[in-house]
């Protein structure tokens, strides 16, 4: 797994384009704390600071982090379907088949490479959420404060679910463009879907089918929290309340997805005359 993990960052690391790509996305996360900073004017009136309204008390901080960080993931998804592009465009995928790199190891590389960026990204939004929760936070037991991370475990497996899906893409069409051209087209298509089946049975039905589909799936495991917030500023209003935990059936969904994404992507390349 090393040696073909190593391998992979080699190549990343010496494509300029890939490098600040990466670099990018591992920045970006720092945007959090900016924004856990902001201070706005309200028309002269009074000053309106984030960080004082309670939005980053734990627990509730693990979902608010993980669910912005998630949209970050577009960055380092040109870089999965770029390496492909460019394994195809610089023969390099030929001649690593040629030096003795089975098709099997060729996409295990990716996937390796796939789960190590994940990973990182987990680490740092997880030590981000963390520092910004102690400082801003009312709440200091570790019982509240360790309270609903499955959130980092969900942000974990949405990305290599939705890298998964961009190396499938990246394989199936061979260029970069097209491939990301493919992820609007699926989320297009989704949408699609799920209007003709409201339209034509149950919206219940629809919705549950919905949550079933790739990137639907995805998203769901990290729901959008403003209506959380919002329950905590008016406990009373009912009709706030939903469900926005992480389930372990929605996690088993994107990581059948993430198995089914890398088996395809293996079978183009087996199948596939280079």
């Amino acid at each position: 797994m090393l040696r073909l993990l190593n391998l992979e960052l080699q190549k990343l690391l010496l494509n300029r384009t890939s490098k600040i790509l990466i670099f990018v996305s591992f920045i970006l996360p720092f945007f959090v704390i900016l924004l856990s900073s902001l201070k706005i004017n309200v028309f002269g009136f009074f000053t309106l600071e984030l960080g004082e309204l309670g939005i980053f008390n734990f627990p509730i901080i693990w979902h608010l982090t993980t669910f912005f960080a998630s949209y970050f993931k577009l960055f380092f998804a040109i870089v999965v379907v770029s390496m492909i592009g460019n394994e195809y465009s610089n023969k390099t995928i030929k001649q690593n088949l040629i030096d003795g790199l089975s098709k099997k190891e060729f996409i295990l590389s990716k996937f390796y490479t796939i789960t190590f960026f994940s990973l990182l990204s987990t680490i740092l939004i997880s030590l981000i959420s963390f520092f910004i929760g102690l400082y801003y936070s009312s709440y200091t037991e570790a019982s509240i404060i360790f309270r609903e991370t499955e959130f980092l475990l969900a942000y974990f497996v949405k990305l290599i679910g939705f890298f998964s899906l961009c190396l499938f893409f990246g394989m199936l069409v061979k260029r970069s463009a097209f491939a990301l051209a493919f992820l609007f087209i699926l989320y297009i298509f989704e949408w699609i879907l799920y209007g003709l089946m409201a339209w034509k049975l149950d919206i219940n039905l629809a919705e549950k089918v919905h949550n079933f589909f790739p990137l639907q799936s995805m998203y769901k495991l990290i729901d959008q929290p403003f209506q959380r917030i919002a329950m905590t500023k008016f406990p009373n209003k009912e009709n706030l309340a939903y469900d926005y935990g992480t389930h372990g059936y929605e996690i088993i969904i994107v990581l059948s997805w993430t198995a089914l994404f890398v088996f395809l992507s293996y079978r183009l390349l087996k199948k596939r005359d280079l």
